[in-house]
Protein backbone atom coordinates (compact mmCIF):
# COMPACT_ATOMS: atom_id res chain seq x y z
CA UNK A 1 0.00 0.00 0.00
CA UNK A 2 1.91 3.51 -0.64
CA UNK A 3 0.16 6.99 -0.24
CA UNK A 4 0.95 9.70 -3.17
CA UNK A 5 0.12 13.46 -2.52
CA UNK A 6 -0.11 15.79 -4.94
CA UNK A 7 -0.68 20.05 -4.64
CA UNK A 8 1.50 21.71 -2.49
CA UNK A 9 3.21 25.09 -3.74
CA UNK A 10 4.19 28.35 -2.93
CA UNK A 11 1.77 31.13 -2.38
CA UNK A 12 1.05 34.14 -1.12
CA UNK A 13 -0.80 34.56 2.32
CA UNK A 14 -4.22 34.64 1.91
CA UNK A 15 -4.28 32.59 -1.27
CA UNK A 16 -5.76 28.93 -0.87
CA UNK A 17 -4.34 25.47 -1.91
CA UNK A 18 -5.83 22.11 -2.07
CA UNK A 19 -4.03 18.79 -1.66
CA UNK A 20 -4.93 15.36 -2.65
CA UNK A 21 -3.89 12.08 -1.36
CA UNK A 22 -4.58 8.50 -3.42
CA UNK A 23 -3.91 5.02 -2.01
CA UNK A 24 -2.44 2.31 -4.15
CA UNK A 25 -2.49 -1.09 -3.77
CA UNK A 26 -4.69 -3.80 -2.12
CA UNK A 27 -6.20 -3.75 1.03
CA UNK A 28 -9.29 -4.54 3.27
CA UNK A 29 -10.11 -1.44 4.81
CA UNK A 30 -9.43 2.05 5.55
CA UNK A 31 -10.87 3.59 8.60
CA UNK A 32 -9.44 7.17 9.97
CA UNK A 33 -8.40 9.59 7.07
CA UNK A 34 -6.27 12.58 7.67
CA UNK A 35 -3.51 15.25 7.49
CA UNK A 36 -0.54 16.62 9.50
CA UNK A 37 1.77 18.89 9.05
CA UNK A 38 5.40 19.32 10.44
CA UNK A 39 7.82 22.69 10.57
CA UNK A 40 11.89 22.55 11.45
CA UNK A 41 12.52 21.07 14.80
CA UNK A 42 8.98 20.44 15.58
CA UNK A 43 6.70 17.04 16.04
CA UNK A 44 4.03 16.49 13.52
CA UNK A 45 0.98 18.42 14.50
CA UNK A 46 -2.34 16.59 13.48
CA UNK A 47 -4.43 19.60 11.43
CA UNK A 48 -7.32 17.61 9.94
CA UNK A 49 -8.97 13.60 10.49
CA UNK A 50 -12.24 12.39 9.37
CA UNK A 51 -13.24 9.14 11.03
CA UNK A 52 -15.30 7.74 7.99
CA UNK A 53 -18.33 7.58 10.40
CA UNK A 54 -19.24 11.52 10.54
CA UNK A 55 -16.37 12.40 13.11
CA UNK A 56 -14.13 15.26 11.84
CA UNK A 57 -11.49 16.94 14.13
CA UNK A 58 -9.57 20.34 13.13
CA UNK A 59 -6.49 21.60 14.97
CA UNK A 60 -7.98 24.85 16.49
CA UNK A 61 -5.33 27.43 14.32
CA UNK A 62 -7.47 25.91 10.83
CA UNK A 63 -10.99 25.93 12.03
CA UNK A 64 -13.13 28.05 9.14
CA UNK A 65 -10.31 28.21 6.99
CA UNK A 66 -9.36 24.38 6.11
CA UNK A 67 -11.56 21.54 5.08
CA UNK A 68 -11.29 17.58 4.75
CA UNK A 69 -12.71 15.73 2.48
CA UNK A 70 -12.76 12.11 1.63
CA UNK A 71 -13.94 9.78 -0.85
CA UNK A 72 -14.18 6.13 -0.08
CA UNK A 73 -15.16 4.96 -3.48
CA UNK A 74 -11.82 6.58 -5.11
CA UNK A 75 -10.28 6.27 -1.79
CA UNK A 76 -8.74 9.77 -1.62
CA UNK A 77 -8.64 12.41 1.35
CA UNK A 78 -8.42 15.96 0.22
CA UNK A 79 -7.56 19.46 2.18
CA UNK A 80 -8.76 22.26 1.06
CA UNK A 81 -7.05 25.63 2.21
CA UNK A 82 -8.16 28.82 2.36
CA UNK A 83 -6.92 32.02 3.59
CA UNK A 84 -3.81 30.65 4.34
CA UNK A 85 -1.34 32.35 6.82
CA UNK A 86 2.58 32.17 6.81
CA UNK A 87 2.32 30.03 10.01
CA UNK A 88 0.92 27.61 7.32
CA UNK A 89 3.95 26.52 5.88
CA UNK A 90 5.32 23.31 6.54
CA UNK A 91 5.51 19.96 4.74
CA UNK A 92 2.00 18.26 4.81
CA UNK A 93 1.43 14.44 4.98
CA UNK A 94 -1.36 12.58 4.38
CA UNK A 95 -2.24 9.15 6.65
CA UNK A 96 -4.60 6.37 6.28
CA UNK A 97 -4.90 3.80 8.91
CA UNK A 98 -5.43 0.69 6.85
CA UNK A 99 -6.27 -2.69 7.56
CA UNK A 100 -4.77 -5.12 5.15
CA UNK A 101 -6.66 -8.34 5.32
CA UNK A 102 -8.94 -9.86 7.63
CA UNK A 103 -5.65 -11.46 9.59
CA UNK A 104 -3.80 -8.00 10.15
CA UNK A 105 -4.76 -5.18 12.34
CA UNK A 106 -4.92 -1.42 10.94
CA UNK A 107 -1.59 0.64 10.61
CA UNK A 108 -1.10 4.15 9.99
CA UNK A 109 0.49 4.52 6.45
CA UNK A 110 1.59 8.01 5.34
CA UNK A 111 2.45 9.76 2.22
CA UNK A 112 5.58 11.29 1.60
CA UNK A 113 4.70 15.04 1.97
CA UNK A 114 4.51 18.05 0.42
CA UNK A 115 5.26 21.15 0.77
CA UNK A 116 3.15 24.24 1.50
CA UNK A 117 4.94 27.56 1.72
CA UNK A 118 2.63 30.50 2.27
CA UNK A 119 4.84 33.64 1.93
CA UNK A 120 4.82 37.44 -0.02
Amino acid sequence: VQLVESGGGLVQPGASLRLSCAVSGRFATIYDMGWYRQTPGNERELVASNDGGGGTYYVNSVVGRFTISRDDAHVTVDLQMNSLKPEDTAIYYCYMKIKINSDTIPVDYWGQGTQVTVSS
